[in-house]
Order: C-alpha cells, then structure tokens, then sequence
C-alpha cells in the first residue's frame, strides 16, 4: 500500500489534472488522497461549483479521499496555502507522498532553486528591501536579485507552478515531514493559457468556456463534463461578479483598524483599500487598489478574507482537525490505515469538529460563514447554514 498526496483545487477539473493522477498511480501510488481548496480558491475566486460536488467528482476522477482545505489557507499566499495543505496530509499520519505538478518536472533542481532562494531572502534581506520600496512585488524583486547569481533557480521560480512545487518543498522541509517529494512535469499548455493543446486546457480557459455557456467536453472527463452542464444550466455555478455588493457594502461599513487586522494586509495598504471606499463596482475598487507592488489576486484575496472575516490571528494555527468531503472503498482504507497514526482528529460533521476546542470551533465558524457567502454568488442562491446539513459522498462502487 503506497498512499500518496495531492494538493488540488479542480476549478474545474481537466485532462492535466486527469494525467496527474494517472503519472502518480505509474509511480506507484495504490491510494490517493486529495487536499482540496473548498467554495473559494487561492486566485482570490470563488470556486466554479461548490465544494462537495467537486469533491464527488475528485472521487470518480481518481482520488480516494478528499479533505478539505480550511478557507484562511485557501484564500492565502502561496507560502501558506502550501503550508496548510501539507499540513493535512502530514497530519493524517497515512501519506507516504506528496505527488504535485510543475514545470520543471525535476525534485533536485526544484529542490536547488528553493535553497537558493531562501539564501538570498536572508543574504540580500537589505537590497530587496530596497527595491521593494520602489514598489515592485516581493516575487518580482526576490527574481532579479536571484537572477543575478544564478539564473537558472529565477527562471524556475518564474513559473507559477515551479514556484508552488518550491513551497510544497519548503512546507515539507519545515514540517519535518517523511512524505517524498515526487513531481509530475507539467504537459502541453500553461498555468494560464487561453489556448488549448491535444485536448489540454487550463482551468482558466474552462472556466472561460463555462462563463461562455460553451461544453468544456474534450478538455475533461465525461462526468465533469456532464456535471458543469447540469450545474449550468440549474444555476448552481458561482461567479465573484455577484458577490460585488456584498463586498462594496463591506468595505464602506468597516474601519481602517478593521482592514488593518486583515491577514496579508501590511506596509499601509490598509489605508489605500479604505480610500477605496467610493468605488461603485468592484472592478473599480480592485483596479483602485492595484499597483505593481500588489497582485490582482493578492487584492482579491484581502477583499474576500474582509468579506468573510479572515484576520492575521486566524493564521498563526494550523489546522486543528481534518474535514472529510468524500471517499471510496480505498479511501476508507487510508482512513483505517490512518486511525492510530493521525495527529489531529479527521471527520465529516463540522459540527462535531468544531467541538473540538477553541481553535476548532474557529476555523468552523469561518467555514460556515464562508459557505454561506458563497451562496450568495451562485446564480440561485441556496440557503444558509448548509454546512450542516452537507452529505458527503460515500463511494464503494
């Protein structure tokens, strides 16, 4: 039994993710358990469709178990995303192997490009220091300053999906983790192609196609296929856009003191989101804030954690517990495999979970909040508290 990791989204799910999977089992790999991102993901998006039906469809797209990604760490940086998610899985005292895409398609020079980063993050503190004040982001200063003593580590952490894989490294690193590292080179198109290639698309084309009201067929499995076009045309697909003023109400009814608390708020962007107040949509707002030292995405997820009430406080804790979304019979058998060597609680009732002590009781609480926000960005909105109520997905067939 060789049981390995992956850390996803599926926003939505595609034939890279499908080829993932497949290169993991040809590695070995018996059983698979997936940390998934919930209804919001690390774009700084909601998701596409919501949580458990994404995760009924991990399940018969080749993972055995799916857990949840707790919303502070879905909606974080990549250090912390990553952070949270091999957490989970180092938690769950069952995993042997953290399986995860990249460009590179190399652990060692992944590995290399990490160590020299974290070198001159420490050596070069001053200097990117500096250039930082100029303006310019910390990923886009800490690649120059890399380029200029070893450009073959700044052209890998260039890439969106290098630089993630360097985080897994790092969190695994941190961690003290046992789980190896195995790492599946990226095929065909990129991160963020809008351009599809042998029947590959990213998540960002699809999503495009979904808003589009056009078939994503041939750029995933059958399942998903037919479960987007069900999820379309009953409503049940989600969009930021309706979640605009919600947020433009947030905002206008909050302090400077309150945005300040904010995680991932610092060096005084408190005060350039609350002079963002007048805008009178949310494109206005976004691009208001915006500037070359802060990403798009960056600025989305502060707007969301504000929304939903994500403070710097609620991520100094990892992780407390585990939440089930779905498993089949193989999943079932992590679980076993797990049950005397987890270090923190895994289950499926958030209510039960959130019995757990004061952290617990927390990160549930956000939880559900978020869930309930998210149904108000679905074309037709579903009640509150549905976190519940929520019936995760057995599969032994």
């Amino acid at each position: 039994m060789k049981v390995s990791g992956i850390i996803c989204e599926y926003n939505p799910f595609h034939n890279g993710h499908l080829y993932h999977i497949r290169r993991t089992r040809e590695n070995g790999a018996t059983h698979i358990v997936a940390v998934m991102s919930g209804n919001f993901v690390q774009r700084g998006d909601t998701a596409v469709m919501d949580k458990l039906e994404r995760a009924r469809l991990a399940v018969r797209s080749g993972a055995d178990l799916v857990i949840e990604l707790p919303v502070q760490y879905s909606l974080a940086s990549a250090e912390n995303f990553a952070s949270g998610a091999v957490h989970l899985l180092d938690a769950l005292g069952a995993v042997d192997e953290l399986s995860f895409g990249s460009e590179c398609g190399d652990t060692e020079k992944l590995r290399r490009a990490m160590e020299t980063v974290d070198l001159a993050a420490v050596t070069r503190a001053d200097e990117i220091r500096s250039i930082m004040e100029k303006g310019y982001t910390y990923p886009r200063v800490l690649n120059s300053v890399v380029n200029g003593y070893d450009p073959e580590a700044a052209a890998i952490i260039a890439e969106p999906n290098n630089t993630l894989a360097v985080e897994y490294l790092r969190a695994l690193k941190k961690s003290g983790s046992s789980m190896e590292p195995f790492t599946v080179m990226r095929e065909k198109t990129g991160h963020d192609s809008r351009t599809a290639e042998g029947g590959f698309a990213s998540a960002s084309m699809l999503r495009e196609l979904i808003d589009g009201g056009e078939d994503i067929a041939g750029y995933t499995t059958k399942e998903w296929a037919a479960a987007v076009a069900s999820a379309v045309e009953k409503g049940e697909t989600a969009s930021l856009s309706r979640l605009e003023r919600v947020i433009l109400y947030k905002l206008r009814t909050c302090t400077v003191e309150e945005i300040a608390d904010i995680c991932d708020v610092g060096q005084g962007l408190e005060h350039r989101i609350y002079g963002a107040r007048m805008a009178g949509s949310l494109d206005e707002l976004l691009f208001t804030v915006k500037t070359k030292r802060y990403t798009m995405a960056r600025i989305r997820r502060i707007m969301l954690a504000l929304l939903i009430g994500i403070t710097k406080g609620d991520m100094e804790q990892l992780p407390p517990y585990g939440r089930i979304l779905a498993f089949n019979e193989r999943g079932r058998e992590i679980l076993a495999r797990a049950k005397e060597s987890a270090k923190i609680p895994f289950g499926s009732s958030i209510a039960k979970l959130s019995q757990l002590g004061d952290a617990a009781e927390r990160f549930a609480e956000l939880e559900i909040r978020a869930s309930d926000i998210y149904g108000l960005a679905l074309e037709t909105v579903t009640s509150a508290q549905k976190d519940y109520r929520a019936k995760i997905m057995i599969d032994m067939e």
